[in-house]
């Protein structure tokens, strides 16, 4: 039952066997490093892992600051989306702030991981930050970890994702620049134009909530501006440059320019201001329009005012030898001819107080698509006035009804009935107040068109006959240049 004694160890026999194997371990290792190349060892090396090293099920994805020697889009992308996906576990944060930013600037610090889920797959990001040997470069990266089976999905659909989320996110955060030719250029503009153009920060707060327009209207042109960003490929598809063109007519203080404004802080677009009589010839014309920038609004103010562009057969008649003026081929040459494909998300908006002042030639679709009668204020725009200026809601003030039902038969435009509502502190005085100006310009009205009838009927048979005449002669050229315009098709009207 018991062991022979020729089978026991002594302590002595036990260290003179470890020291043996001792020895040849030392002795094997020696010649192994004399005698076999190192890549050959670490050949052995990982088969020997492979084979007891448990096999991983995630993969991680490193996306580095730069890619190559430019900046990589994918890093800046995550950077960006990161900062809304910020939860309550998150410990340590860096923020930030520029002098002309109006938020903060949030995101995490290195050694920190934030949880993401994409449709119910769930990943993970961690941002490392490391320095070389000397301290004098940082290397900054994102580490993306996610299990194997996801990798398809990962790099299809969820990167294109992010970076699509962050291109939104830079669009809700970006400063509206106006640029103007007036304004100097300095280097602590951001702007991204080129040329002479000078900008600030388009601090209008105009919205098409606040605009005192017929709400049908304002869905009209709201729905046209998202059928537009989201026909890139349509453009392409059909041939047209991606451009958009508004006629804004109507009389003064009616809310041209702040449908223009409302414009670009929905759609996030820089205004580029350009005043015409400040332009030599159509050469510089052509140079300045150039230097404006993608997703931007072009705006040519009371476009009715430049005689170059009330008449096409003026303009023929003038002596083709002068130079050192903008014409109104050179114009429509730019908003519909060869040059008009440069940029992309385009919008170019006129303003005119005489729309029957302008040629046809532009008013036609290609040129200004959609034309929009900025008309006098109605009952409904007043509802909107109400509750921007009084916070009230039209409806549960009884003088309100009044009102809107005077508005409704006469022209009263809205600049002046926000006037009015700037009179008081007390509603019930401003809306009299309000009444009474109504009533008023009604009069007003009123006796400014009998004197023009009266003064119609006074004139004698020789005036009438002259008229007559000239009368003729307009119909027969408003003939020919309809002619000219056949066939163009029919703006939208609003």
């Amino acid at each position: 039952m018991y062991p022979s004694s020729d089978f026991s160890f002594s302590p002595s026999s036990l260290f003179s066997a470890y020291a043996s194997l001792t020895g040849f371990l030392m002795l094997f290792r020696s010649m192994l490093q004399d005698f076999v190349p190192v890549k050959l060892r670490s050949y052995f090396s990982n088969l020997l892992d492979r084979f007891f090293t448990a096999k991983s099920k995630y993969i991680t994805v490193v996306i580095d600051e730069n890619f190559g020697l430019n900046r990589n889009q994918v890093f800046d992308a995550a950077e960006m989306y990161l900062r809304n996906r910020i939860g309550p576990d998150t410990e340590r944060l860096r923020v930030g702030k520029i002098p002309k930013q109006k938020h903060f600037t949030i995101s995490i610090e290195k050694g920190e991981e934030i949880l993401d889920t994409f449709e119910g797959s769930e990943v993970t990001w961690s941002y490392v930050q490391s320095e070389n040997e000397k301290g004098d470069k940082v290397k900054r990266y994102y580490e993306l970890t996610f299990e194997k089976k996801l990798r398809d999905k990962v790099m299809d659909s969820y990167l294109s994702h992010v970076v699509a989320e962050s291109e939104e996110i830079k669009r809700n955060l970006r400063v509206v620049k106006l640029y103007s030719r007036d304004v100097y250029a300095s280097d602590d503009d951001d702007g991204m134009a080129g040329g002479n153009w000078g900008c600030i920060n388009l601090e209008h707060p105009s919205t098409f909530d606040t605009l005192a327009m017929d709400p049908d209207a304002k869905k009209k042109i709201i729905d046209d501006l998202e059928r537009f960003l989201k026909r890139r490929e349509f453009y392409k598809r059909v041939g047209k440059a991606w451009k958009r063109g508004y006629l804004l007519y109507g009389p003064p203080g009616t809310g041209k320019s702040s449908l223009i404004a409302a414009m670009a802080n929905y759609l996030k677009f820089d205004v580029f201001d350009l005043e015409l009589s400040s332009i030599y010839d159509n050469g510089e014309l052509k140079r300045v329009l150039l230097s404006t920038t993608n997703r931007s609004i072009l705006v040519i103010e009371d476009i009715d005012c430049n005689a170059e562009v009330r008449d096409r057969e003026a303009e023929n008649q003038e002596d083709n030898k002068k130079s050192g003026k903008v014409t109104l081929s050179g114009i429509l040459n730019f908003i519909d001819g060869l040059w008009s494909s440069f940029g992309d998300e385009r919008i170019i908006v006129f303003t005119t107080n005489h729309k029957d002042r302008l040629d046809p030639a532009l008013l036609r679709p290609g040129r200004m698509d959609v034309h929009i009668n900025m008309s006098y204020c109605t009952g409904l725009g007043f509802r909107t006035l109400v509750s921007n200026y009084l916070g009230l809601d039209g409806l549960n003030h009884p003088l309100c009804e009044e009102i809107e039902a005077l508005i409704d038969s006469t022209e009263v435009t809205p600049a002046e009935l926000a006037e009015e509502l700037m009179q008081d502190d007390d509603t019930d005085v401003v809306l009299r107040g309000v009444i009474s100006f109504v009533e008023k310009r009604k009069v007003e009205r009123s006796k400014t068109s009998t004197k023009e009838v009266s003064t119609c009927k006074a004139i004698d048979d020789d005036e009438k006959q002259s008229r007559s005449l000239d009368c003729v002669k307009k119909k027969k050229k408003s003939g020919k240049q309809k002619g000219k315009g056949k066939g163009k098709g029919k703006a939208k009207t609003y």
